[in-house]
């Protein structure tokens, strides 16, 4: 959860929470550093990448990232390196994700994306109201107003309906 947090908050908003987790571990007494959750290598996480967005988002996808550098990286980095970890399921790594671009606002494109994938994996509307009822008070009215009205939107996209 945490290195998956650099990918959507970035490293600036997410480093002090290395700090502290790790000082929690070390704390309690936990072998530092972790093993690692990878499974896949330099040489696989980009088709590993792409696989999983195709899996999650649609065969839309194919190609992404020969869009741009960002895209690749994206594909690469973010599907390749950090969704195909241990550790969390798609239901789980999607809801996470789904928190992580609503508390930032401004990415509404990206989360309506997210929302959607959630909807299709089972995390179904009502499942995402009340994970966004739950964040308020840590992104505001506004921006829990404006999740839901994507979640809306994303509902009525994969099932067709209000």
């Amino acid at each position: 959860v945490l290195y998956q947090a650099v990918d959507y908050l970035g490293l600036g908003r997410v480093f002090p929470f290395f700090k502290a987790t790790n000082d929690v571990l070390r704390a309690r007494g936990v072998e530092m550093p972790l093993p690692s959750q990878s499974i896949t290598t330099m040489d696989n996480r980009f088709e590993k990448g792409e696989e999983t967005r195709i899996r999650l988002f649609g065969p839309q996808m194919k190609d992404f990232a020969k869009k741009g550098t960002i895209n690749k990286w994206l594909v690469d980095n973010c599907f390749g390196d950090y969704y195909t970890r241990k550790g969390l399921d798609d239901k789980d790594r999607e809801m996470v994700t789904f928190c992580y671009i609503a508390a930032q606002g401004g990415c509404e494109p990206q989360l309506l994306a997210h929302a959607q994938a959630n909807i299709k994996l089972g995390n179904d509307k009502e499942f995402l109201i009340k994970v966004i009822e739950q964040n308020v008070p840590f992104i505001g009215y506004p921006g829990s107003l404006n999740a839901a009205t994507i979640v809306n939107k994303a509902d009525e996209a994969v099932n067709g309906k209000n």
